[in-house]
């Protein structure tokens, strides 16, 4: 890695040539050529009983019907969850309605052994979010995990940024994530006891170019979560976030004109989205019984614990302060230790491992 941040060609030949090789082996696996290893979560012959980690728990998964959502389902419904597949089926913007992305992972659920139902309810709306509670108590009498994956994408640089595209994308992820998990909480109280799975966002936690709606609405999350991890944890309730790195709709969709975008794309290619689920079912299982209040990210084969905002460094004055002395003496004193306007290439600068 040249130290302006970019890649060598020899580099650039290397993640080539190991995309090249990761995609010949997802090719092998699809076609049978590559016995699967116990760890893949596709549904195949009788997968679905082999894992037990959820064994008879109920999980809602939303925005279930493709991407992340999907192989989180998948999993959930792998390690013996019964599990509620929502999905409007909406355009990676959210527009329009289509009920075959859920029943389409239902339908790989229930054959591979599993149980699943549809929902094609918005998280948006409050009426509906309980509507999705409510078929998942129809259907399986019981509610043990919400994971808060759906998501849209309305990208536009600040400046040109209009109302209804932020609107948009609050209402889905924010507002969303707070419909399901309102919805969700009386009964995790009367149960004593549930979890919640909230799907966060580097571009929230680290920031992103042209991303202010869907950043804010990510990071946004990371307080609710916390803040129901507080009001929850007396009736054994978790809450914590997840950010996933992965391949998916959403990720493919962003340009990749120069160079350099062309390689970021490259190295995308190994983000597959099932590398996330792992991470999402033990949060969902009684093995995560003291994780509460955490935010994780994963990329890959590595899981990160991130950090959450604490004070750094201090500076005092017993007389106070006045604008001049601020200038004077606690800019110079702190300014070394200002947080770097970053992004997330900025600080996930190596290959994915």
């Amino acid at each position: 890695m040249l130290h302006d941040g970019r890649c060598s060609a020899e580099e650039s030949s290397l993640i080539t040539r190991t995309v090249t090789a990761e995609s010949s082996r997802v090719s092998a696996l699809r076609s049978g050529e590559v016995t699967r290893q116990s760890n893949d979560i596709s549904p195949g012959g009788n997968e679905m009983s082999d894992g037990k980690m959820l064994q008879d728990k109920v999980v809602i998964v939303t925005g279930a019907g493709r991407g992340i959502g999907r192989a989180i389902a998948i999993a959930m419904a792998t390690a013996g969850a019964r599990v509620v597949v929502n999905d409007v089926g909406a355009s990676l913007s959210g527009d329009g309605t289509e009920k075959t992305p859920a029943e389409e992972v239902v339908a790989e659920i229930r054959g591979a052994g599993g149980e699943a139902t549809p929902s094609f309810e918005s998280v948006a709306n409050w009426d509906s979010a309980h509507g999705i509670i409510e078929t998942a108590l129809r259907n399986y009498g019981r509610i043990d995990c919400v994971v808060n994956n759906a998501g849209i994408l309305r990208d536009a640089i600040f400046y040109k940024m209009t109302e209804l595209e932020w609107d948009a994308a609050i209402n889905v992820m924010l507002k969303g994530s707070f419909n399901m998990s309102r919805a969700a909480a009386p009964h995790f109280r009367e149960q004593q006891g549930g979890a919640f799975v909230h799907i966060t966002s580097t571009s929230g936690l680290i920031g992103n170019v042209g991303q202010a709606n869907y950043a804010s609405a990510k990071l946004g999350i990371v307080a609710l979560s916390k803040s129901i991890a507080l009001d929850m944890a007396r009736f054994n309730v978790r809450s914590n976030c997840v950010a996933p790195q992965a391949l998916t709709r959403m990720t493919a969709s962003v340009p990749a004109n120069t160079p350099e975008q062309k390689l970021r794309a490259e190295r995308r290619k190994l983000l597959t989205p099932d590398k996330n689920a792992p991470l999402c079912v033990f949060l969902a299982s009684d093995a995560a019984r003291e994780v509460n209040g955490q935010v994780f990210a994963v990329r890959r084969n590595e899981i990160y614990l991130m950090s959450q905002p604490r004070p750094m460094r201090s500076v005092h004055r017993s007389e106070g302060w006045t604008p001049q002395t601020i200038a004077e003496h606690m800019l110079p004193a702190l300014r070394s230790s200002f947080v770097p306007v970053d992004r997330i290439i900025d600080v996930f600068g190596w290959d994915p491992i």
